[in-house]
């Protein structure tokens, strides 16, 4: 399922055909984001539109095709509809005339396995009102909430969503920070920001903004620079950072520019923390030692961008690990959140940063590789390891966890 809006909870709607999901969706938001039909089977892919609930904040609603779908194309349907559950933060079962079909049970199913927490909304409720005694019954076996909605009259939503407010996971919808445990109000932070071939024009990636806003929600002090200004810069103020942040593709300029007594990482790696599994990752990096010749590398890029030859995925780490390994290895690049390969075919997993897509989905687009015991690791860390500079990179994450702040 393509991501939605960076990193806000998506809240996905299941059910089966015409149980009322498209129109579910269209009542929330209060526009006709999916196509309403009596034909069953009128929604065939997931349909995403981003809504702002009053004290809460913006979320994605994701429409998906029933669960009993039919025939060849119709299992395909089905697939993409179990494929999303993955994704989503919430999920709602939409079902009617207070029953609880095979089809629904199936999803409950799927819904434990990703541990994805749901809300069951009984719709077409003006045509047969949610009984008491079912409601009851499903709130008992399911431990989730239960609502009655009318879509079609328009009744119902603020039940729904304060269902949805008490139900979705606090880790969909915090905003945690990169570098709050790390620096304190007043420090200086320097940013290394390079502007090569990849920078977008006239703007700077996500990860590098996220990093300045994080500094100021800190109330610490961002200082922005190009890789080859760093060295004149502390000459000439004399200015000793708490902190120095690096774009990986230049770790080695940065790691020789600062001094060592200055904690030195990079945004991937911040991010790495923040969203990915990082300690599968500390497990993971070094296993780029033990590659051998014909290992295959799974790269996992999250968003879709065109490529360059200066592409960090497709060519910088590949070059960069076929030089410190002297093996030849062969590699595989799958963007977005398209389906994997076969995991077992790979020696090692190297997933982006992540900024594009949620906490969630980076941990489940891991799973496949920690179940089968292949080794993870990130962008920024692949990096600051081969270059020779990884226990600089990571020191400031595993120095903290044991004395806070000492080596500040």
């Amino acid at each position: 399922m393509p991501k939605g809006k960076a990193s806000f909870p998506h809240i996905g709607i299941y059910g089966k055909r015409n149980s009322g999901k498209s129109a579910t969706i269209n009542f929330i938001t209060g526009q006709d984001v999916a196509i309403v039909s009596d034909i069953a089977g009128t929604t065939t892919d997931p349909v995403k539109k981003t809504l702002e609930i009053l004290d809460f904040g913006p979320v994605v609603l994701v429409d998906t095709a029933g669960i009993d779908d039919v025939g060849e194309l119709g299992q395909l349907r089905i697939q993409k509809t179990k494929e999303s559950i993955k994704h989503v933060d919430l999920a709602l079962l939409v079902i009617t005339n207070n029953t609880l079909d095979e089809n629904e049970e199936h999803l409950i199913e799927e819904f434990a396995k990703y541990e994805t927490p749901y809300v069951i909304v009984h719709n077409h409720s003006d045509r047969e009102p949610l009984l008491p005694e079912f409601a009851a019954q499903l709130k008992e076996r399911f431990k989730s909430p239960v609502v009655a909605l009318s879509a079609f009259k328009k009744e119902g939503l603020e039940p729904l969503i304060t269902a949805i407010k008490e139900t979705i996971p606090e880790r969909s919808y915090a905003n945690p920070s990169l570098m709050g445990d790390l620096i304190v109000a007043g420090d200086i932070v320097l940013l290394i920001t390079p502007i090569d071939t990849e920078a977008p024009a006239g703007r700077m990636i996500l990860p590098q903004v996220q990093a300045i806003r994080d500094v100021l929600d800190n109330d610490a002090v961002a200082i922005v620079l190009k890789e080859n200004e760093v060295v004149n810069f502390l000459k000439k103020t004399g200015i000793r950072p708490a902190l120095a942040v690096t774009d990986s593709q230049v770790f080695n300029k940065a790691d020789a520019a600062i001094p060592h007594e200055i904690p030195l990482t990079s945004f991937s790696t911040l991010l790495a923390r923040l969203k990915g599994d990082f300690d599968n990752y500390l497990l993971g990096t070094p296993k780029i030692s033990e590659l051998r010749d014909g290992d295959k590398i799974l790269i996992l890029e999250s968003c879709t961008h065109h490529v360059s030859c200066d592409d960090i995925g497709r060519f910088k780490i590949p070059n960069w690990l076929n030089k410190y390994t002297g093996k030849k290895l062969e590699f595989k690049v799958v963007t977005g959140l398209d389906q994997l390969p076969n995991i077992t075919d790979y020696a090692l997993v190297i997933q982006c940063g992540g900024c594009m897509i949620t906490r969630k989905q980076i941990f489940n687009r891991l799973q496949p590789a920690i179940e089968a015991g292949i080794p993870i690791t990130n962008y920024g860390m692949a990096i600051a390891y081969v270059q020779g500079i990884y226990n600089r990179a990571i020191a400031p994450f595993t120095q903290q966890q044991s004395n806070p702040k000492e080596y500040l």
